[in-house]
């Protein structure tokens, strides 16, 4: 488990839109670790995990997009049946609430791996650490 940086990119809700933000960052040589896509009507937010944060907001800004940092837990787990309820639960008892998540069955060594939003990272790692 580790904390990092998510961003989140705001921008219209059109065809191309994914192309322009993953093409710019790709030319700089920056990776896309996980990412998310919600839509609203006339816009979108791509949410995304990347290699480095630092630098790929200042491309993004550059290209005139508005980018935000958070805060997230990306959280390696288990690829099985009860791995997220079993976080779920130790966060539910810290009184942790879970604003969203995102994650990938397809990690290494049958792992998956999970990018949480909360509304204390502090009190979500704490309770995340306790066996």
């Amino acid at each position: 488990m580790k904390v990092c940086k998510q961003l989140s990119v705001f921008l219209e809700n059109k065809p191309g839109t994914l192309a322009c933000v993953s093409g710019a960052l790709a030319a700089r040589g920056l990776n896309i670790v996980a990412f998310s896509i919600s839509d609203a009507v006339d816009h979108g937010v791509i949410r995304m995990v990347v290699s480095d944060p630092v630098r790929a907001t200042h491309v993004l800004g550059e290209g005139g997009m508005m980018v935000v940092e958070s805060d997230v837990i990306a959280l390696d787990m288990p690829n099985k049946p009860g791995a997220l309820a079993l976080v779920a639960e130790r966060l539910s008892k810290a009184r942790v609430n879970i604003e969203y998540a995102y994650g990938t069955t397809g990690g290494t060594k049958g792992k998956a791996q999970v990018i949480l939003k909360a509304d204390s990272i502090q009190r979500a790692r704490k309770a995340l650490e306790r066996r």
